[in-house]
This record gives C-alpha cells, sequence and structure tokens, in this order.
C-alpha cells in the first residue's frame, strides 16, 4: 500500500454482518443440501467466512467468471474461465460474490445455472453497488452492505491483483488505479 485508504467498512463490522448473513442463510437452507459455489478469485476471502458462519451442511465448489480483467471499470462481456467441478442439476446454489456491481457477471452465471438444472439459485453478495447495476443485471439475494458508488479494495476484492488481503474495505484513491 502506497497511500492512505479512506476505511468504509472495519473488519470487526464485516466480521459481524457475516456471522448475521451465516445466520439468515442456515435458516433459509437447513435440510436442502445446498451447494455453496464462491465466485473466484474476489469473494474466496468472504466465501471462506462465511461458510464457516452457515450451521447446515453445504458443498462446496468455485467458478470463475470476469467482466473487469485488470481494470476498474467493467468491460461488459462476461468470460467464464472455470466452471462448476459438481453438477448442479436438482441443487439449491448460493452463488457467492465480492461485489454486486453491474451485476452482469452473477445474472450470467445464474442463467447458466438455471439452464443446466438447478432447483434455486439465490445471489449472496458482501457488497451491493445498486447504482451501477446495469439492465438485466442480477439483484442479490443477501447482501452484507450496501456501498456508493467508489471503487474498493480489501476482503478479497482488488486492483490489478493487489490489496485483496486488507482485513477491511477501504476506497481506493483515483491516483492508485493510474487511470
Amino acid at each position: 500500500m502506497t497511500g492512505k485508504k479512506k476505511v468504509l467498512l472495519s473488519a470487526r463490522k464485516i466480521r459481524a454482518r457475516v456471522k448475521r448473513l451465516g445466520k439468515q442463510l442456515t435458516a433459509a437452507y437447513a435440510g436442502k443440501d445446498p451447494l455453496f459455489v464462491c465466485v473466484l478469485k474476489g469473494a474466496c476471502v468472504f466465501y471462506a467466512d462465511l461458510v464457516r458462519a452457515v450451521r447446515c451442511p453445504v458443498q462446496f465448489d468455485f467458478v470463475q467468471a470476469s467482466s473487469y480483467g485488470s481494470g476498474t471499470v467493467s468491460s461488459g462481456e462476461v468470460r467464464l474461465e472455470k466452471a462448476t467441478d459438481q453438477p448442479v442439476e436438482g441443487r439449491h446454489v448460493v452463488l457467492v460474490e465480492d461485489i454486486v456491481d453491474t451485476g452482469r457477471t452473477l445474472a450470467y452465471l445464474k442463467r447458466l445455472f438455471l439452464q443446466q438444472g438447478a432447483r434455486s439459485v439465490a445471489i449472496c453478495a458482501l457488497l451491493d453497488k445498486p447504482s451501477r447495476r446495469a439492465a438485466g443485471g442480477a439483484q442479490a439475494d443477501y447482501v452484507g452492505f450496501t456501498i456508493a458508488d467508489r471503487f474498493v479494495v480489501g476482503c478479497g476484492l482488488d486492483y490489478a491483483e493487489r490489496f485483496r488481503n486488507l482485513p477491511a474495505i477501504a476506497e481506493l484513491p483515483a491516483e492508485e488505479t493510474h487511470e
């Protein structure tokens, strides 16, 4: 980290909210044998904390899709780089994402899983940025925090693969993005 970042959400506040989300998901999916799918790479930190807060049996899987590359603005095109290993047919799928921005990636993944026969697909996101939602973009069913239109890093969110390990959510100053 070179410059000073403005902390928007402290690690303590994030832990408390993740614990509450875990309780909600436990109630919603008890007895349903859900498949929790982590959207790599950004959601990995949130995913690990979230699944430990869920108190019913869950299975894990991972998918990698992106519309950003190394920039700060979505390209609008979703690329599936890694599909799930397990079939989703007949399963209750919970897509776990770091942030819902335009919602294009999640809309794509939700459609894909429903086409593959998933019984249901819910979206759980640490952050939601509704002001950036594109037409046809997905909405999250479970949200940790709603934030304004700022470029943020930490808790798995990155800029050019940096800052994922920050324990809090911080705004990245424009001078650090070099854009």
